[in-house]
């Protein structure tokens, strides 16, 4: 009992940290869901209404329509932009580790700071991208501001930060063992079987968790669509909606009933990925 009793003394910090900063929170926004608050003054519970509200809003389908198209085609295009760059760069040569630093530091910049950045290279007039485009005789589109090339800007967003799991990618790389290309070398296998029938199946653990986090990331996606302005007119991303709920209608109750929702959604889909991890995801037996 005396071990038991330092035990739980010294597990007593992140206990408390716990309860205090998650578990509470939890429970504060599951009774605020089921409440009719501004902010500022006294809420009143409304049982489910916001959900059935929520249900009835043709904004709220708009708003997951935008983010699940996003979705759909960041998170392929990440996940295969950062494997290519670590293959590239899953080499010693001299100077390597330059390379992989400058691959590296999109995920480290502010979130904002990038917007602000993109916002500048994408604008139609003065932009860098539409600027290098007329040099070659061709006329760029409007980027943010046409709805039909609205999704692409944001894709390219995605690709340029692409490389923020490189060094996850890096690390598997290493860790596959050297002699199966060794055998496969033997066999005649050529680059292309090699990358098929060994580092894709040995690199599967890292893709399953990089798909998991991409889809959290990009359901979530929030900072640069706010500052760019959501999805223009095609609607604004689910996080952008919330927030404007929130912060812009001071409707509170009804915007954490949407972040209930987003938290099912997201719960749904990491759950259908990690069943499929059976038929796909290879596990070594010991």
């Amino acid at each position: 009992m005396k071990k038991s009793r330092i035990g739980f003394l010294f597990i007593l910090p992140w206990v408390l940290g716990f309860i205090i900063f998650t578990v509470f929170p939890i429970l504060a926004a599951l009774y605020i869901a089921m409440t009719d608050w501004s902010i500022i003054g006294q809420a009143s519970f409304v049982g489910l209404q916001n959900f059935s509200k929520i249900f009835a809003d043709p904004t709220f389908y708009k708003a997951l329509l935008v983010t699940g198209r996003y979705a759909i085609l960041a998170i392929p295009l990440t996940i295969i932009t950062a494997l290519l760059v670590a293959l590239s760069v899953n080499n010693d040569y001299k100077g390597i580790g330059f390379f992989r630093t400058i691959f590296y530091m999109p995920s480290i910049v502010s979130g904002v700071a990038v917007a602000i950045v993109f916002k500048w290279i994408l604008d139609p007039t003065y932009g860098v991208l539409n600027s290098i485009l007329r040099i070659f005789g061709l006329t760029g589109p409007d980027w943010l501001y046409d709805p039909a090339w609205v999704l692409p800007s944001y894709l390219i967003m995605a690709i340029w930060g692409a490389s923020g799991g490189l060094y996850i990618y890096l690390a598997a790389l290493k860790d596959i063992p050297q002699e199966l290309y060794e055998v496969a070398t033997i066999d005649g296998a050529g680059w292309w079987q090699k990358i098929r029938y060994i580092t894709l199946p040995m690199l599967t653990p890292i893709l399953f968790y990089n798909l998991v986090m991409g889809m959290i990331s990009a359901f979530r996606k929030f900072t640069d669509a706010y500052i760019l302005g959501g999805a223009g007119e095609e609607g604004v991303f689910y996080m952008v909606y919330l927030y404007q709920q929130a912060f812009s209608f001071y409707k509170m109750g009804y915007a954490t009933a949407l972040a209930w929702i987003l938290f099912v959604i997201i719960l749904v889909l990491t759950l259908i990925v990690n069943y499929t991890k059976k038929y796909w995801v290879y596990a070594e037996r010991k």
